[in-house]
Parts: C-alpha cells; structure tokens; sequence
C-alpha cells in the first residue's frame, strides 16, 4: 500500500496542497466558485489547521458559503465575496489598490483582502477614473508611497496606462467585466492593459482580483525583505 504523502490532504473530494507555503511563501487558498458551502469549510479548515500562525482565504463565495464561514469563525467580506479564517499578518510594506469606479468596488475589495492576507498593509482609492482626470492627480503623491500598485478598471480600461505614466512604482492592472456591450466583458479593457503604452504595466485576466494581490504583496513583501 502506498504510504499517504504528508504534504497533501485528501479530502474525498479534493486533495489540499498542504506544502504550497514551503514552496513559494503563501499555503493554497480556496476557489470557492462550484463548490458547496460545506467542501470550502473542510477544505477552509483544513488549511487552517496546517498553518495555524496565519491567515488563510477563501475567494468567489456564495452566499450560502460566505455564512458557513462565518459560522467556521472566519471574518467574511460580502462585497469581495471572500472569507479570511485566522489572524492578519503584520504588515510589512504598502500596497495601495486604486479602482476606477464604485462599480469596480467588488473586484478592488477582493484585490486588497487578498494582498492584507498575503502580507503587506493595503489602502484604497476608489473612484478616480479618467473621466474626471482631477480626482487621480489629487491623490498623485500617495500612488508614490506604495512598493506595488493594483488598478483596477472597466469600460475602455484606461486608468493603468495613466497611473503608469504618472508613476513608476511597479504597477499590476486589473480589468474588469464592468462596461456597455462592446466592453465585450471585460476583454476591451484587458485588450487596453495589454496594449498600454505606457511601459511597465503589468497585466492579470478580467476580474482576477485574487491573482493581482498575490502578485502585488509579494513584490511588497521583497521591497522589505
């Protein structure tokens, strides 16, 4: 019989990386997007209990999931649709998340709490797109504070190309499905962010709030390292 392997959790109905932490700094998190409130308990849990000095999260909950992890203990973020079980790190650098539109909020929130669980200290600047160019070079001198930045934007996607222009802190783009019908989604956006002319921007898929936090957190945690 083969001997189980100590690094994996098998569940029944998923196996959980248990060694993810040792190989690249941050244990596994929880997709919850198709699965039931009970599979992101168990797996939410057990996670926790393998890495019980720090947090550990859940993204892309339902409603009757973001309930069971309340019930689990966990602190839950209905607007990111995201569920954090065990205590924050302390902060060690700065990501500042900037969102276009109050619309973009939910994508932005799962941006920030995902970055906060991942390391650094996080704020927000919301609603400062480019429609109204005077709300972002009011907040101009913040966007310099930061080790990483994470903008988010809808509609034509415009926002990072002049946050990258105007700053060089290494900058993550995040485009999301807000928009009209030829926003296509989301992909007229991205199609903008990777096309951005100005340089450095760096570009995650539509909606993945998740993916720009974990990249942004580690390039903060590595300024402070």
């Amino acid at each position: 019989m083969t001997e189980p392997d100590p690094r994996t959790a098998d569940l029944g109905f998923a196996r959980v990386d248990l060694d993810r932490a040792e190989r690249t700094g941050d244990p596994e998190v929880v997709y919850g997007a198709g699965k039931t409130p009970e599979q992101v308990t168990a797996i939410l849990g057990t996670l926790a209990g393998r890495h019980p000095g720090r947090a550990v999260l859940a993204t892309r909950l339902s409603t009757e999931a973001l309930a069971a992890c309340a019930e689990l203990g966990a602190t839950v973020d209905a607007e990111a649709r995201c569920a954090v079980l065990g205590e924050l790190p302390a902060p060690r650098g700065l990501v500042i998340v900037v969102a276009a539109g109050t619309s973009d909020g939910p994508v932005a929130r799962e941006a920030a709490l995902t970055a906060q669980v991942h390391g650094p200290g996080v704020e927000v600047i919301t609603d400062v797109g480019v429609a109204g160019l005077h709300r972002l070079l009011a907040v101009r001198d913040d966007l310099e504070r930061a080790d990483c930045l994470i903008v988010v934007a809808g509609m034509e996607g415009a926002l990072p190309s002049v946050v990258g222009g105007l700053s060089g802190v290494p900058l993550v783009a995040v485009p999301t499905s807000v928009g009209y019908g030829a926003s296509l989604g989301g992909v007229a956006a991205l199609l903008a962010m990777l096309n951005s002319c100005a340089p450095g921007v760096t570009v995650v898929n539509i909606d993945n709030g998740y993916g720009a936090g974990v990249f942004a957190a580690r390039v903060a945690r590595r300024a402070h390292a």
